[in-house]
């Protein structure tokens, strides 16, 4: 067994592209392996901007060894009464390749029946890659590929070389106009020259001597050993970043950063425009003191180990002056306009074609934030209100300013500052920043009653318009993130335990859209479902069993704490030992009244029609139960209220094996009925157990 190593060498593959590509190129690899009957070990990868490296150990050197049987003629067809072969028994043995005497006769449901063991011809590993690799490296998948010269293949960006080698074997394989070699070339700058690479083992030790570290994770640390050794010089530390991390890392072969500056004027803008225009546009590691301030010193990391480091971080320092004064005039540009200004300039900015323009979405954020103000939990409503109001009016006003027009991810942050700035009273600038919030599942959350239902009215608002125009997410289609949006005001409404009433909330927004009719109750309905969905998935991704979440939302999913807790309760009450007879009891009651030809809202239980003791039993238990039960429901305490419940079980037991419900006189069965559907009314808010 040998290791197989294969290089491919190209011009500076985006950093983003290099992880996905490698891991699809081993998985691609492994597949092909197993499928061709090839063994093997261990499998890793490694990469750089100028090489894609996969290397897998203890690869056979041939195909496993495979036998099947094949079926021939009959026995009848394939011997003559004297039990001589016939040709029909002769050209079986040939296409089988085995002697005639060989060849076995088997009973088959269908008879007699001549057969034979094949064992499938073995191939080398070395003749089955050189067929194959070209195809793989080929189909490696990426954001986007390209074509050079006059060739027909793809890839990310021009192969330049490629390396092949099981063990000390090199393969023969051609892509495009480069043939493979056992040769490599070194780092770009620092050692450029091509090296021979004598077995699969060598080439770790060979290319690092070469100025290249090929190995991700080994890459990674020398970068953060090196960033954080040049801040602790200047008595600073690293702005955490681990994302900027990852993506220096598969921005250079070998790492070699340096320290520079720049001018103190430039920290009179805020924070988070200098860290982006550092980070966005140039990969600068931003700097701070121990009191986590912004220091004026930055971190550039170089793809070449220089005779001059001085002078390398000049030319950094020069770079990003240019970008600094751009973030400046920009932001004092801002400030000449308030954001009142910005907002009327959102009236030229389209929202979507269907739904109009950001300006008539803040309008409807206003109007119906305000709505869900004024029936939260929270207290000072009529102040909460009142900041609610103010911040819907200028949540998107940052939108069409300059500095986010050249920083895009800052929207929201410079509103936020813009905000301050302007004396704006800070919950309602903090809102600004924090109604896009969660940006992803499970991502922070708004952190103040003003933000969480600034955020609620944004995304519930996009939902409602685009269901209204029946934009509505169809599979893997989800081109506005209605799913994230349903999951944030989901996930905003259970963590600030907000009892807001869905279908009410659901309505307001729509009526900014459509008037009262039959599709806006369609449209309703819709939103409805289309939340209690996504709350299914958050509750069961969080580990409650799936039985637990449809029992409790398919009752009732209005209050969206409400549902939390009867989740809890009932998930609890599964693990009882009690609880499957339990479940099977009151899905009887279930299914019994869901298949009586009833009104039942229009029965009423009448104690004169009782002809059996476990009739007035059952009755008179769950008076006792019901007193008990409506104020824990009151008090969302489900898990008393589901034990009380529980005790009913032996009375509903009892009453169906003593009585048939489905009696013949038309009053009695009706009476038992009504009587099953006062148990069912004591837990049809708390589950519907004919879904458990």
């Amino acid at each position: 067994m040998n290791t197989l190593l294969i290089e491919i060498g190209a011009e500076e593959i985006p950093a983003g592209y290099i992880i996905p590509a490698l891991e699809a190129f081993r998985k691609s690899m492994l597949t092909a392996l197993d499928k061709a009957r090839i063994e093997y070990g261990k499998a890793s990868v490694m990469g750089t901007p100028r090489r894609l490296v996969l290397q897998i150990e203890n690869v056979a050197d041939m195909q496993s060894a495979q036998t099947s049987t094949i079926t021939g003629p009959p026995e009848k067809v394939a011997f003559d009464k004297e039990g001589k072969p016939t040709i029909a028994a002769q050209k079986f043995a040939d296409k089988a390749g085995i002697a005639i005497d060989e060849v076995k006769i088997e009973e088959t449901p269908k008879g007699r029946y001549l057969t034979a063991v094949v064992e499938e011809q073995c191939e080398s590993t070395v003749t089955i890659l050189e067929g194959m690799l070209d195809k793989q490296i080929l189909s490696i998948p990426f954001p986007k590929s390209m074509r050079w010269g006059d060739l027909s293949i793809n890839f990310a960006r021009p192969i330049i070389s490629l390396l092949a080698l099981l063990g000390e074997k090199p393969l023969n394989i051609s892509i495009g106009n480069i043939t493979s070699s056992n040769k490599i070339f070194g780092h770009q700058f620092m050692s450029p020259e091509a090296v021979e690479v004598p077995s699969a083992d060598a080439y770790l030790d060979i290319v690092e001597k070469s100025d290249v570290i090929p190995d991700i994770e080994k890459r990674k640390a020398i970068l953060k050993e090196g960033i954080t050794a040049c801040a602790t010089e200047k008595n600073a530390a690293i702005l955490e970043d681990d994302e900027l991390v990852d993506i220096v890392t598969n921005l250079v072969e070998n790492p070699f950063p340096v320290v520079g500056s720049f001018d103190d004027d430039f920290l009179a803008v805020p924070d988070e425009v200098l860290i982006t225009a550092m980070r966005e546009h140039q990969k600068y590691f931003a700097l701070v003191d121990e009191d986590n301030n912004l220091k004026p010193l930055f971190i550039a990391v170089n793809n070449t180990r220089a005779k001059n480091m001085d002078l390398v971080a000049k030319g950094h320092e020069k770079v990003l002056r240019a970008r600094l004064s751009d973030a400046k005039f920009f932001y004092e540009t801002d400030l000449q306009s308030s954001l009142d200004q910005f907002s009327q300039k959102l009236k030229n900015v389209t929202f979507q074609a269907k739904l109009g323009t950001v300006y008539e979405k803040t309008c409807r954020i206003e109007k119906l934030g305000a709505y869900i103000a004024k029936y939260s939990d929270y207290a000072d409503k009529e102040k909460l209100e009142q900041q609610v109001t103010r911040a819907a009016k200028i949540c998107k006003a940052d939108l069409v300013s300059q500095v986010v027009i050249e920083f895009t991810k800052l929207q929201g942050v410079i509103g936020r500052a813009y905000a301050l700035t302007a004396g704006e009273d800070t919950d309602v600038a903090h809102a600004i920043e924090q109604h896009y919030r969660p940006v992803y599942s499970g991502g922070q959350l708004p952190e103040n009653p003003t933000a969480c239902i600034l955020a609620i009215a944004d995304k519930l608002d996009t939902i409602c318009g685009c269901f209204s125009v029946d934009l509505i997410p169809t599979g893997g289609a989800d081109p506005y993130a209605l799913r994230r949006q349903g999951i944030g005001i989901i996930q905003i409404m259970m963590e600030e335990k907000l009892n807001l009433p869905l279908s009410d909330i659901i309505a307001q927004g729509l009526a900014n859209y459509m008037a009262d009719s039959v599709e806006f109750k369609k449209a309703a309905g819709l939103i409805h479902d289309f939340l209690k969905n996504r709350m299914v998935n958050i509750l069961t991704d969080a580990g409650y069993s799936k039985e637990a979440v449809n029992s409790a939302l398919w009752a009732s999913f209005d209050d969206i704490p409400d549902v939390l807790a009867r989740v809890k309760a009932l998930d609890a009450l599964r693990k009882e030992p009690d609880f499957e007879p339990l479940s099977v009891t009151f899905k009887r009651v279930e299914n019994i009244i869901k298949k009586a030809d009833v009104e039942i809202e229009h029965l009423s239980v009448d104690p004169q029609l009782f002809e059996d003791p476990s009739e007035i039993g059952l009755h008179d238990a769950i008076a006792d139960v019901r007193k008990s039960v409506e104020s824990l429901i009151q008090e969302q305490d489900y898990d008393k209220a589901l034990s009380h419940m529980a005790t009913l079980r032996p009375r509903v037991d009892g009453f169906f094996d003593d009585v048939m419900v489905m009696a013949e006189d038309e009053k009695i069965r009706q009476n038992r009925i009504a009587l099953l559907s006062s148990v069912s009314g004591l837990f049809k808010n708390i589950a519907d157990f004919s879904r458990i």
